[in-house]
């Protein structure tokens, strides 16, 4: 079976329960919605041509756009991947003008830390340079785009591949980034979407290794559950808004 085909899979599974709970009424006629970060949000994305099954990769935000574009075709909604594979939050700032602000989008979903936390040698970097450069990238978003809401998501790991037998040390340090990014989404009142929550909670019911492959990427029952998580998060933190239209 093709990764296509098990993302099928995945999208015919939560057809029943994911959206259909969700009004999402924060979403209106028009609306863009730009997904950015590092490989996990990238999934192998096309980056050029016009065929949605390819450049909106294969992982959460291509499940998010398949079931919201789904549930609510009237809308118009456009969605737009601009993860790139490798990326820190420093790299994001690099492109930011370009791959984020031109767009205008109404929302946007950040999802970036495992490699601000794991980067070695010349791209290693302390947790007070993640946080300066973060805070300023959501400061500058905010005052050049006043109108977008911002959701941000929380860095993960699991105990996977080469990160299983030293995952304790790891996460002391992904744990650090985390906290950044909580402290970020109170400081400017954002919806912070708790992955690894889930995913930790998930492992009760499957091993790690169902959900991500190597400890950084989700397979894609782990992209499926961060779809979940995503949509609970954002529609309850908005769902108080007027109907889409």
């Amino acid at each position: 079976m093709t990764r296509i085909f098990k993302l099928a899979a995945v999208l015919l599974c939560f057809s029943s329960f994911a959206v259909a709970q969700q009004p999402l009424g924060f979403l209106h006629k028009g609306d863009t919605l730009v997904f950015q970060g590092d490989s996990i949000t990238d999934g192998g994305r096309q980056r050029t041509g016009s065929d949605y099954n390819h450049i909106m990769g294969q992982d959460y935000a291509y499940i998010l756009a398949a079931e919201i574009g789904a549930e609510y075709p009237e809308r118009g909604l456009v969605f737009v991947n601009r993860g790139i594979s490798g990326d820190r939050v420093v790299d994001l700032a690099a492109r930011w003008q370009a791959d984020t602000l031109a767009l205008k989008p109404n929302l946007l979903s950040i999802l970036v830390g495992i490699n601000d936390t794991l980067a070695t040698g010349a791209k290693a970097e302390t947790v007070e340079q993640y946080e300066a450069v973060y805070d300023k990238l959501l400061a500058d978003t905010i005052a050049a785009l006043p109108g977008t809401k911002i959701v941000l998501g929380e860095p993960f790991l699991l105990p996977v591949a080469k990160y299983k037998d030293n995952y304790a040390a790891e996460m002391i340090e992904v744990k650090k980034r985390q906290a950044v990014a909580i402290r970020l989404a109170a400081k400017y009142h954002l919806p912070i979407v708790r992955y690894q929550d889930a995913l930790d909670a998930a492992c009760a019911k499957a091993p790690a290794d169902h959900w991500s492959w190597d400890g950084v990427h989700p397979t894609y029952a782990g992209h499926g559950l961060m779809a979940q998580e995503w949509l609970k998060t954002v529609d309850a933190f908005w769902g108080g808004d007027a109907a889409g239209k």
